[in-house]
């Protein structure tokens, strides 16, 4: 069995693979002090959960953007799963090559979101992911990663607003059934969700026109469900779609890939 984990900013997403079919995957918050033993025993639950146990993990992979925790990590490899963990990082082999200034300030997420994309399409395409950041991610129809655009994330948004703005209070995260808002809470609403969506199709569109393609737009991350039905630049939602370039890292590192 595999053991992917995808360690965010604000979440973290844990996923078992058998034979390369993602079999459960569970969320929860990323806490960044949370020790390696922590850490061992939140995944000892989730996996009892489906009767599962860490000695049931042949291999494991994690991507992270939280450097603490990646050593936290590690030490959870060293001491409950044989050493069994790879770590995501300039010196894992994925196959994709990165046609930035500096491949090595490029976050790992970015990165593993850039290579399932192109698997599924295999062609120019662009992720969004819905996460602490909003990250858009560019690949060239040779699979290449080309860069992207980095906006704040929905809800970092809307607490920045709350605390600079005493009489506006947060929101819940669902879309009014008009635009024009006849209350602050439903004019707040609209903000976040129309708001988001326009910026989205009007940087897909901006970033169509300078790859020079139609390209491909998926989307990924806890909130993408909520902005993607009223988004016209996006073509499908995939929660799963980190767990999947996990697993396909996995499998190109064992394979040689360059």
């Amino acid at each position: 069995m595999l053991l992917a984990i995808d360690v965010g900013n604000t979440q973290t997403h844990v996923g078992t693979f058998h034979h390369g079919e993602l079999v459960e995957h569970w969320r929860f918050a990323t806490v960044r002090e949370a020790t390696a033993d922590e850490v061992a025993s939140l995944l000892v639950g989730l996996l009892d959960l489906r009767g599962l146990s860490l000695e049931d993990v042949d291999a494991a992979i994690v991507s992270s953007v939280v450097p603490q925790l990646t050593h936290e990590y590690e030490r959870v490899s060293d001491r409950y799963l044989r050493g069994a963990l790879l770590v995501v990082g300039p010196e894992v082999r994925t196959g994709m090559p990165i046609r930035i200034d500096n491949p090595r300030e490029l976050g790992t997420d970015r990165l593993v979101n850039a290579i399932a994309a192109y698997e599924r399409f295999a062609s120019a395409c662009i992720v969004v992911d819905f996460g602490t950041s909003t990250n858009y991610d560019a690949i060239s129809a040779d699979g290449e990663y080309l860069g992207g655009v980095l906006a704040p994330g929905i809800e970092i948004s809307m607490e920045a607003l709350s605390e600079r703005a005493a009489k506006l209070p947060k929101v819940d995260f669902e879309a009014p059934s008009e635009t024009i808002g006849r209350t602050t809470l439903t004019a707040l609403q609209s903000g976040l969700i129309y708001g988001t969506a326009g910026q989205v199709d009007g940087i897909l569109a901006r970033m169509r026109e300078e790859l020079g393609v139609d390209a491909a737009a998926i989307a990924t991350g806890g909130l993408a469900g909520g902005i993607v039905p009223f988004c016209a630049e996006i073509h499908e939602v995939d929660d799963e779609l980190t767990l999947t370039g996990l697993r396909l890292i996995h499998e190109r590192h064992g394979a040689g890939a360059r």
